[in-house]
């Protein structure tokens, strides 16, 4: 049935994408606002509270909803699958911008390029290179393909194996949305802002640390296997976020492009670092911040393009040989 759900889930999403900013993820974003406003009240266990609320609860509930209507029906308990992952996987929902900003390199129009990753990203663009440029299109973009299906996948499919339906994508994407929530926002008046925001981090870095690396293990398999390797556990480490590392090391190898350790995706401005080697012909080596490879061009965006659907073709074959062994056992 995981298998199904994810295949109809992809597809639907694809030729009926929901909009970035969507009515679901706005009312996920108001719940888990309000169960911090109304449950924390300064105190460190109080955070944990909330995220339980927030988080948890609706897991559950998502879980008990999908084994009561199993028992009564195996074909609605698929629809009701498919309907949790089409909310939660996002691959369109940050595609588009990809697409738009390799559209206009394309076209030569670098300046609508810059204009549309700073509307992705709400940063400053102008003050970049162009490699800066394409390495911030780059990493920010592997990162969205990570946590916005990736991540969701196999949130479900191993939550899924354990006869719990999707509630592994809702724990994902509603840990997902609190961290970048609260990383972004104090709350007004409560003096355990500093401790949820810490806390919400903190969970959503546990519940990333194996996608992330299973998202990075079939980034290596699909690409350059000994170099994605090699990166992995050379260059994982420049990027503040351990997880982003891994899966933005693992495709810098994989690929053999050049990537900087960038601040979070999500900060609100973005310090960029100078570029320390001459780029020539050969590829540079890493001289603290970088990682070995020849510095990114448009054709690398297309590279990591092929990369990610590669990669998603690679685990749905697996997963569906896993669901034909079973149902041949």
């Amino acid at each position: 049935m995981s298998f199904f759900a994810v295949l109809i889930a992809l597809l639907i999403e694809q030729f009926k994408p929901l909009p970035r900013d969507h009515r679901v993820h706005r009312a996920l974003a108001a719940w888990i606002g309000w169960t911090g406003r109304n449950l924390d009240a300064g105190r460190r266990h109080h955070s944990l509270i909330v995220l339980a609320a927030s988080v948890a609860l609706p897991a559950i509930i998502s879980a008990i909803l999908f084994v009561a209507i199993s028992r009564f029906s195996l074909l609605l308990a698929l629809l009701f699958n498919v309907m949790v992952l089409y909310l939660c996987l996002g691959f369109r929902q940050f595609s588009h911008y990809f697409t738009d900003i390799r559209n206009a390199l394309d076209q030569g129009d670098e300046l609508q390029a810059r204009r549309l990753l700073a509307q992705w990203r709400s940063i400053d663009t102008e003050g970049m290179t162009r490699p800066e440029f394409l390495r911030c299109v780059i990493e920010h973009a592997l990162v969205s393909a990570h946590r916005h299906v990736f991540g969701v996948f196999f949130g479900f499919v191993v939550l899924s194996a354990l006869g719990l339906g999707p509630a592994g994508a809702v724990i994902y994407r509603l840990s997902e949305i609190s961290a970048q929530q609260w990383r972004r926002q104090a709350l007004p008046g409560a003096a355990g802002g500093s401790h949820l925001s810490q806390d919400a981090q903190t969970l959503f870095r546990w519940i990333d640390h194996v996608p992330a690396r299973l998202t990075a293990s079939g980034f290596a398999v699909v690409g350059n296997f000994e170099e994605a390797v090699n990166a992995w556990r050379r260059d994982a480490v420049l990027w503040p976020d351990p997880n982003e590392g891994v899966v933005l090391a693992a495709a810098a190898g994989a690929v053999g492009v050049n990537l900087l350790g960038l601040p979070p995706a999500s900060a609100a401005t973005l310090a960029v670092a100078d570029i320390r080697s001459d780029p020539g012909l050969e590829p540079p080596a890493p001289e603290g911040d970088t990682t070995v490879g020849v510095p990114p061009t448009t054709g690398h965006l297309l590279s990591m393009v092929g990369l990610v659907w590669r990669s998603v073709v690679l685990w749905m074959l697996l997963v569906a040989l896993l669901t034909l062994a079973n149902v041949l056992g």
